[in-house]
């Protein structure tokens, strides 16, 4: 039974071995590459309008959002099947579709303005017949100081009565 179980254990040390052992035969360097998809050009189907958009200066913390206008200039309907943005701060707000030839839709980006500074942000949109569009916004965001006003006292004297 020693023998039984020495015999077994050293053909499958063997096979294992063997398996990891690299092929002898060689191949050529001239392998053929799989085809790649080609891209569509999406400007034959969709005209875009605010698609590299600039809030310019806003105040932290206000969030603010811009409309992304897109036309369908195709013979065929379009849908839109997600839309990916880059972080957290950026919310996406649209519709699905479908969009007829010819039609007008927007897709509302929002931005939180949370952090201070200079920011750029992307967000991918999918289309239907895999097209898809990278739409870029920016600005900076500052801080507004606490008593950005000065106390009017002279509100008091416009008042009837006084």
């Amino acid at each position: 039974m020693k023998k039984f179980t020495f015999l077994a254990a050293s053909l499958f040390l063997f096979a294992a071995v063997n398996a990891q052992a690299p092929a002898t035969e060689t191949k050529t360097a001239t392998t053929v590459a799989a085809p790649q998809q080609e891209q569509k050009d999406i400007t034959k189907t969709l005209n875009f309008k605010n698609d590299n958009y600039s809030f310019g200066k806003i105040p932290q913390g206000k969030p603010v959002e811009f409309n992304l206008e897109v036309t369908n200039i195709s013979k065929d309907s379009v849908k839109i099947e997600n839309v990916q943005v880059s972080c957290g701060c950026t919310t996406p707000k649209w519709q699905a579709g479908p969009y007829a030839p010819g039609e007008s839709f927007k897709i509302t980006l929002g931005f939180n303005a949370a952090a201070q500074g200079p920011f750029n942000k992307t967000v991918t949109v999918y289309f239907s017949g895999g097209l898809t569009k990278t739409v870029t916004f920016n600005g900076e965001t500052y801080a507004a100081p606490e008593n950005a006003a000065p106390q009017n006292n002279g509100l008091g004297k416009l008042k009837p009565g006084n």
